[in-house]
């Protein structure tokens, strides 16, 4: 058990340690943006490189290679809507009575460019990763993507928990498409549509004929489906999220 455990660790440190350091940079403000944007494109750069000389590799360096690598890649993806520069089409919020189709209409112009963003660097990392024996990475980046899609559709059709709080004040207009409830038809898919995958990666991790590449490689995809259905019980559950990144909060505070 010590080699999932290991997994378990690695991808929770990453996953949280990453997120805090991309909250901070983003609340060091817009001088901050062009440095820590740059420096997160040489990033990804490197993270799809290591993607591609990784593809073939079946040790279990490598599944924590793929891994670290496609969370690089969100990491960009996440740092260039937070500061701004790939968001939408729509820069404003709704208007007040705006509601049904043509609110729905005015959120997806207002993450648009970041979708396309999605879809693009997904499709390099597939032609980059899917070739080979190692797929870790471009598994890794689909479930991350899909559980923020779900995310998306659960803030704009109505959750308790909307972490508005978290949103650099160039964003704050987003909040807008945001709605608070207690819950909504979505959110009881989402969960046990995530439940089902988790339930079948941890199958895969148990397999007695399972090696330890895939032990690894299925620890590592589980322990990000898990953190995605966490990630959703806070929506609705009395949780704040300032409790996991506070730190990072308390830094833009020190940053006004």
């Amino acid at each position: 058990m010590l080699t999932p455990g290991l997994a378990v660790v690695a991808a929770l440190l990453i996953w949280w340690l990453g997120t805090g350091v991309i909250l901070y940079l983003v609340a060091r403000g817009p001088r901050a943006a062009p440095r820590s944007m740059a420096g997160a494109t040489l990033v990804l750069v490197a993270a799809l490189i290591g993607i591609s000389r990784l593809r073939d590799e079946v040790s279990v360096a490598a599944a924590y290679g793929g891994f670290a690598c496609s969370v690089a890649v969100w990491g960009w993806l996440e740092m260039s809507f937070l500061f701004g520069y790939v968001t939408g089409t729509r820069r404003h919020p709704c208007p007040i009575h705006c509601a049904g189709p043509r609110h729905f209409v005015h959120a997806v112009q207002a993450i648009i460019w970041h979708e396309l963003a999605i879809v693009v660097l997904a499709a390099v990392v597939f032609v980059l990763d899917w070739p080979g024996a190692n797929r870790v990475a471009l598994w890794t980046l689909l479930i991350l993507w899909g559980m923020r899609e779900s995310a998306k559709l659960n803030l704009f059709l109505g959750v308790r928990n909307l972490s508005e709080e978290l949103l650099p004040v160039h964003l704050r207009y987003l909040r807008g498409f945001f709605r608070r409830r207690p819950l909504n038809f979505l959110f009881p898919l989402s969960v046990t549509a995530s439940a089902v995958l988790l339930t079948l990666l941890v199958q895969k991790i148990l397999a007695p004929a399972a090696s330890e590449f895939q032990v690894v490689s299925y620890t590592l995809l589980a322990s990000m489906t898990a953190l995605g259905l966490l990630e959703h019980w806070a929506l609705v559950l009395p949780f704040s999220q300032n409790a996991l990144w506070g730190w990072s909060l308390r830094a833009r505070e020190a940053t006004r």
